[in-house]
């Protein structure tokens, strides 16, 4: 899970799209344009479709947490409250239509977890109840889904929320090394351990997992986000450094 990333602009209308994105993504197919979700024009153009398709078919589990998904990525890197908080709605919906499937659960989580970034430690703090209780019905659903993301947003969650209201630097590196179990080349787990580790004045292991950022290959569904992470461990070690 990449819990806290933050620029978007409106989304396109599904009418009158493009036949083909910049990555050549076919119009009509929200998930090679999600692929192309670098691209930002396509990643508006996918959220667009999964709404129009929810908003005709409101028990369309697929479209609802897909949205969610794409909301999340949309509000890493635009107007975050906006897009964020239609991520919550739609992945709250997945969640409802499929009380038993993770994805509902995790992508709900996941936006309210950026959400909580983006106001700050005191305004975010009213969502750590909703987010760690989402995040815990994933890991009673299915521990591994998506290789462990549950855990991996759970030791992001202890790691930001202040010991005062149950944040733990211990938990969340317990959590943190419970997802590397299910992918030990996660770029998310390794630089999330590592600063972990650094607050626990560990300096030297923290390192090490920074180098492990930079050493794991891209994973073909999460590429955009392997390299942004692998950007901020090489910032981190030179901050480190000096």
């Amino acid at each position: 899970m990449y819990i806290a990333l933050f620029c978007c602009l409106p989304l396109a209308s599904a009418q009158g799209l493009p036949r083909r994105s910049a990555a050549g993504a076919e119009a009509g197919d929200p998930d090679a344009l999600y692929r192309d979700r670098t691209n930002l024009a396509s990643a508006r153009q996918a959220a667009a479709i999964w709404e129009m398709r929810l908003a005709s078919s409101p028990r369309d589990f697929e479209s609802a947490w897909k949205l969610a998904r794409t909301m999340y990525w949309l509000g890493g890197h635009g107007d975050a409250r906006a897009a964020l908080e239609r991520g919550v709605t739609a992945g709250q919906a997945a969640a409802q239509l499929e009380p038993n499937r993770p994805e509902g659960h995790f992508w709900a989580a996941a936006n309210m977890g950026a959400l909580a970034e983006s106001y700050g430690v005191r305004q975010g703090l009213r969502y750590r109840g909703p987010i760690k209780s989402e995040l815990e019905i994933v890991l009673r659903i299915d521990p591994g889904f998506q290789e462990g993301s549950a855990d991996r947003a759970l030791g992001r969650w202890y790691f930001k929320v202040p010991s005062l209201f149950g944040g733990s630097k211990t938990t969340s590196e317990e959590h943190l090394r419970k997802s590397l179990t299910y992918n030990p080349d996660s770029t998310a787990s390794h630089f999330f351990l590592a600063e972990t580790l650094f607050d626990l004045k560990r300096d030297r292991e923290a390192v090490d997992e920074l180098n492990k950022v930079l050493a794991a290959p891209l994973n073909p569904q999460w590429a955009p986000e392997d390299g942004e992470f692998k950007q901020q461990a090489r910032q981190r070690l030179r901050a480190s450094a000096r």
